[in-house]
């Protein structure tokens, strides 16, 4: 192993390097070793993968991006996005390609003009490809729509102008809280047509999340679904919506609601109206106008470290660019022939960039479901993939991990020949998950691709290529050609090979976040204090090179947890724990979960007067935290005790509660005020399951 690099040496691996080691060897036996560093500034670097993968030559003959585009962008990354960003439509062309000079705050593409959803739409339309299918719809009971670039065209048009008849404009905000349906992708884009930034919400969170996002962004309408389709059952949604727009100080003037379930549901006659009445009944053209490259386009939130959820802002043109390049160049997209599947819900960014804006732009052919992937069996998303002829498949590490706990047998009876690229999104997966994929899934033909990224960078970040790229199981390699990352240690000096540290961004990049709605200095305290002398964006991910330079991640070095592959505040749940009568004091844990990646884990002390009575109690406050924040909240365990690990200065210290709820010796504890109490909570730890 490496020792710990100089501080003035530049240890970022040769991303063209990098992403051939291990070239000609096609699958060795991979090895666990311990790997210890003598620099006390960087995270321990614990396994290592040795086993590696070269991209099929015939994919790799055909491939959108190449070795070169590394040392390309490079040595003129302006020029390179310039590049990239004319591959989008412009109705006015840029001057600056970047502005960094009031840092941290940037602007892309600097006086261009676009209409995002021109670039969607139209000009797929414009181009002679309006009979392309856009969007092969499958809902969860087993009905099902193709939707041509034609389709979508008169469709966004109708919605933006029933939305300017609700009185929305630009600069407007619009909350979207759908299930996974067409009009789900149509509301974005006609939100995008008028200039108007959406706030989608994810129809799984409760009417309280909502109701914090519509206040926050100040929403004049939101559009919703009278219910959504969820195992096998309608579940109501709009009730969600009229609670969490009750009351006088809600900024919401119009509820639109489209029929899916044709359940029952309440209805304010001067506030609601229905989708299919007032939007089919529009005219089929809309004229777009040219939007500033800097246009608001959506906001997304985000569980952050406090309890407030963060409004994260993307702008237009740069978000666009980068969407549209990484869609194109990570998954090999050849939108004549493709057909391309990505399992993430619209409420994440995931959704946002690969099933609405990366895919869109790029003129692809998708699919877009509606259910879970067990409805009405297990053998759902594999049926859906041989009746499309899905060839690029894009899911999470916990839903792998799932497939791989129903059997392999299940996939074993679908053809899946279709299939040429996979990937792995959501957090890191871990080498014996993505082997399963491997194997199983892609039949031992398909590259893997595992992206990271984030909500606030907007689009794929570290990824290998597919048709460039050899591929280690668990690790996501090296960062894209455009995007310049470093792993540092503690002072923000680079690490050398085999050694971990905090995972940041050294240069801009075209879709990063602008700021956080409303509070630019959270935006400022939150991504740029921690290296602020260096300049450096960081977001709490720690990571680590192996031998070769690829890059592993390894999670989150702060409390916000990652389970199924969302990001959830430790201070929400705990806000939304004590927000119960019977609780006084808690504190929250993300322990590893061999399915979700992190469970949530909970240590609770009661009010005085307040009564235990077990296994009632643990539920009653697992329901609240569904409730309150949403059933993706729910702790996966919750335990009564009588204090908590706190420091003499009153801190609570979570490492150690991270220890017990994952059966490990406690670490250091000689800073607690009371070091017997680990014994208390480990003792009533052992039998606690409470998960359902």
């Amino acid at each position: 192993m490496s020792g710990p690099s100089s501080p003035t040496a530049d240890v970022t691996p040769d991303p063209a390097a990098a992403a051939t080691a291990g070239a000609g060897s096609s699958a060795a036996t991979g090895e666990a070793s311990t790997a210890p560093t003598d620099d006390a500034n960087t995270l321990d670097n614990l396994l290592a993968e040795n086993r590696t993968f070269a991209p099929p030559e015939s994919l790799a003959a055909k491939a959108n991006a190449t070795a070169e585009s590394y040392q390309q962008a490079a040595d003129d990354p302006e020029g390179f996005w310039a590049e990239q960003a004319r591959a989008l439509s412009w109705g006015r062309d840029f001057g600056a390609v970047v502005d960094w000079s009031d840092r941290p705050h940037a602007r892309w593409f600097v006086g261009g003009g676009l209409n995002v959803a021109v670039n969607c739409v139209d000009r797929h339309v414009e181009a002679g490809h309006g009979d392309r299918v856009a969007i092969f719809w499958e809902g969860e009971p087993g009905d099902s729509e193709q939707i041509t670039y034609s389709d979508l065209r008169v469709r966004v048009a109708q919605a933006a102008n029933a939305l300017t008849e609700l009185g929305v404009s630009a600069g407007d905000r619009v909350a979207i809280y759908l299930p996974m349906i067409p009009q789900a992708v149509v509301a974005m884009l006609a939100c995008a047509r008028l200039g108007a930034a959406h706030s989608v919400v994810f129809a799984g969170f409760s009417a309280e999340a909502l109701r914090s996002r519509i206040s926050d962004a100040q929403a004049s309408v939101v559009i919703t679904a009278d219910g959504q389709y969820r195992r096998g059952q309608a579940v109501n949604l709009k009730d969600a919506v009229d609670e969490a727009v009750a009351g006088a100080d809600s900024p919401v003037q119009k509820v639109l609601v489209v029929r899916r379930t044709g359940g029952e549901v309440t209805w304010d006659e001067g506030r609601d109206v229905w989708w299919h009445e007032v939007v089919d009944a529009q005219p089929e053209q809309h004229e777009a106008q040219v939007f500033d490259s800097e246009q608001p386009l959506f906001i997304l939130y985000t569980s952050g470290t406090t309890g407030k959820p963060k409004g994260i802002l993307h702008t237009s043109g740069g978000y666009l660019t980068q969407a549209a390049y990484t869609h194109r160049v990570v998954f090999d997209l050849k939108p004549e022939s493709d057909v391309y599947w990505c399992t993430a819900d619209i409420g994440w960014v995931t959704g946002h960039s690969y099933i609405v804006y990366g895919p869109l732009a790029n003129g692809a052919s998708q699919v877009i479901y509606e259910g879970t992937p067990n409805t009405p069996d297990e053998s759902r998303h594999w049926q859906i993939i041989d009746k499309y002829k899905v060839s690029i498949y894009y899911t999470a590490p916990t839903l792998i991990r799932t497939f791989m706990k129903w059997g392999a047998d299940i996939p074993a009876r679908f053809d899946l020949s279709s299939l040429r690229v996979l990937g792995s999104v959501g957090e890191p997966i871990n080498p014996e998950a993505w082997m399963w994929y491997r194997v199983n899934i892609g039949r031992e033909r398909c590259p893997i691709v595992d992206t990271w990224w984030q909500t606030e960078t907007g689009a794929i970040m570290i990824s290998p290529l597919p048709g460039v790229t050899h591929t280690k199981p668990g690790s996501a390699m090296t960062p894209i050609p455009g995007i310049s990352a470093k792993i540092v240690n503690d002072e923000g000096v680079p690490v050398g090979h085999g050694q971990g540290g905090y995972l940041v961004i050294d240069k801009p990049w075209p879709s990063m976040l602008r700021t956080i709605y409303g509070d630019d200095q959270r935006f400022v305290d939150t991504y740029w204090s921690r290296f602020a002398d260096q300049g450096y964006y960081f977001a709490g991910d720690g990571a680590k090179y192996d031998d070769d330079g690829a890059i592993w991640l390894l999670g989150r070095v702060d409390d916000v947890m990652n389970v199924s592959g969302h990001r959830i505040s430790t201070t929400e749940v705990e806000s939304a724990l004590v927000s119960h009568e019977a609780v006084a004091e808690a504190a929250v844990v993300g322990a590893a979960d061999d399915m979700t990646g992190q469970g949530i884990v909970a240590f609770v002390i009661l009010r005085g007067g307040a009564v235990d009575d077990g296994d009632a109690l643990v539920q009653q406050l697992r329901n609240h935290v569904a409730k309150e924040i949403g059933p993706i909240a729910k702790p996966k365990r919750i335990l009564v005790v009588p204090e908590l690990p706190k420091t003499r200065s009153g801190k609570i210290m979570r490492r150690l509660l991270r220890d017990i709820a994952e059966n490990r010796a406690t670490g250091d504890a000689t800073t607690l005020q009371d070091p017997t109490v680990l014994n208390l909570i480990s003792q009533g730890l052992g039998g606690n399951k409470n998960d359902d």
